[in-house]
């Protein structure tokens, strides 16, 4: 009866051992999961990207530069100018114009925030999937009433370090970051940039690419964070 017992024991053990076969069939199943997964997640924006820059109504020519490849959002802390802490991610889901400058911004630099502000303002009632940012490069403090117009301007501020700048918003190698405005899609890429100093002709194709971009987009990025 004993040696029975034992029999059906290790018989037991024995079936119920993987075979190397149903392992490896496991991994290839999870990989393919995974890459569906993020094919589903890319696809929206690639078909924007199409849209915009392939199917272009009356063959028009983009005014902003491309960005290629994207640059996603870096997985790094911000700071406000209360010093609270804020991740850089916390931004996604919606649209972002950017512009860089250092705490000191005085004359062409606020000059420049105010053409981001009215820049926003001129896309109508697509300005609320928009929110714009002044991230700050370095240490130096801000006017005290600059950052109340801002705060009343619901503007976001934020200073960032060097190196995740370069990383996210990236320039040529003759320009800095000063040259232009940047365009961060809802999932945090930044995928697009404008000269920063805009005259009329300019903010109006810059409007115009801005409008294709929201009108490709609006299927899959409702107003509202």
């Amino acid at each position: 009866m004993s040696q029975q017992r034992t029999d059906e024991v290790l018989g037991l053990v024995v079936h119920s051992l993987p075979t190397p076969g149903d392992s490896a069939g496991s991994s290839l199943s999870g990989r393919l999961k995974l890459l569906a997964i993020l094919l589903a997640c890319s696809l929206p924006v690639l078909v924007a990207y199409f849209v915009f820059y392939v199917v272009r109504p009356q063959g028009e020519a983009g005014f902003g530069e491309l960005i290629t490849p994207v640059r996603p959002v870096p997985q790094v802390q911000a700071t406000g100018l209360d010093g609270a802490q804020q991740p850089l991610s916390s931004l996604k889901a919606q649209w972002l114009l950017v512009k860089v400058d250092g705490g000191a911004c005085v004359q062409d630099c606020q000059k420049q925030l105010t053409v981001l502000r009215q820049f926003r303002l001129m896309l109508g009632k697509d300005m609320d999937r928009i929110d714009w940012l002044w991230l700050i490069n370095d240490q130096a403090p801000v006017d005290v009433k600059l950052a109340a117009s801002l705060k009343h301007d619901r503007a976001t501020v934020l200073r960032v370090d060097a190196d995740t700048l370069n990383i996210w918003l990236p320039t040529p190698a003759d320009k800095s970051w000063k040259d232009y405005f940047f365009v961060v899609d809802p999932m945090g890429n930044t995928m697009m940039r404008f000269p920063s100093r805009l005259d009329s002709a300019g903010a109006a194709k810059a409007k115009r690419d801005m409008e294709h971009l929201l009108r490709a987009s609006l299927p899959w990025d409702p107003p509202g964070r």
